[in-house]
């Protein structure tokens, strides 16, 4: 199977999402984050969401993407090979209870790639003012899908890269219960089967469960918004990682702070996740938090 470049830029088709207090506090829970910004209703400003929350949000649409693409011509069998291999977000503002969220996608790219090709998709949030709120670019690597030429619609925002010799300034040991793909999969509405079914798992060649890719980078985030952004995740505005590894629960993962830039109204913070056997399951990691 080949993809025609001229497929770049299929739009999708749109979705409504309304976020409530329960959405948000689950989500949270999910990832073991006690952060009371997240739960606190007793506060006048209310609650925020934590800022992995947006993949929740877009799950409905990706998990459903045959349905979405707006377009006959598109060979949606090609989905059944795809794995997610890198995630970016754009935060412009937290989510809070009550937003009304109008999700728009389309089609941002093909990368060819020495195992496929490297899909991109965005999706844009706006409130019902038609203020942003969040953009998610997700790479999906679509395994044994040739693209002769890549191509892009519009700019691809870039992401900064760590420009010196990685070295630990801080290390957090995280250990995954064997219950926690079946917490986040119950609290995100994330679902698919490799991380709750064993038999599905064995069925297509993986060891047993793993845990949920955005549940390995939620954990990630949790330590840095506490100890880069003072806990504080309305300074944080972007984040982005490739997926390089799967983690089993049962085990233990790191959380990896390998370098940090300053900048006059932000710093970039790079890191990266090692799995129990301290192989990469998350590399390239980069968040950019606010400066106050």
């Amino acid at each position: 199977m080949n993809l025609d470049k001229l497929l770049v830029g299929t739009t999708l088709k749109p979705y409504h999402a309304q976020i409530c207090a329960r959405d948000i506090s689950n989500y949270a829970a999910a990832v073991e984050d006690t952060n009371p910004v997240y739960f606190d209703d007793e506060k006048k400003e209310g609650i925020l969401s934590p800022p992995m929350m947006p993949v929740a949000v877009t799950w409905p649409v990706l998990s459903r993407l045959d349905r979405f693409i707006d377009s006959e011509e598109f060979p949606t069998e090609v989905l059944m090979t795809q794995v997610h291999y890198t995630e970016h977000l754009v935060l412009h503002r937290l989510m809070r209870p009550g937003d009304q969220l109008f999700i728009h996608g389309r089609i941002k790219g093909f990368l060819p790639h020495r195992a496929g090709t490297h899909a991109l998709i965005c999706l844009e949030a706006k409130d019902a003012g038609g203020l942003p709120v969040f953009t998610e670019t997700i790479g999906a690597m679509l395994r044994g899908v040739s693209c002769h030429e890549g191509a892009i619609d519009g700019e691809l925002l870039p992401v900064p890269e760590h420009d010196g010799r990685a070295e630990i300034l801080w290390a957090s040991d995280i250990h995954i219960s064997p219950e926690r793909p079946y917490v986040y999969d119950g609290c995100t509405g994330i679902e698919f089967p490799i991380h709750t079914s064993p038999a599905f798992a064995r069925m297509v060649g993986l060891p047993g469960i793993i845990l949920q890719g955005t549940a390995t980078l939620a954990y990630a985030v949790r330590e840095l918004v506490n100890i880069e952004a003072g806990r504080d995740p309305e300074l944080v505005a972007e984040i982005a990682c490739r997926f390089s590894g799967m983690v089993r629960p049962g085990t233990g993962i790191k959380v990896c702070c390998t370098g940090r830039k300053s900048h006059t109204n932000h710093r970039d913070v790079f890191f990266e996740v090692l799995d129990g056997n301290g192989e990469k399951a998350i590399r390239n990691g980069y968040i950019k938090i606010k400066e106050k």
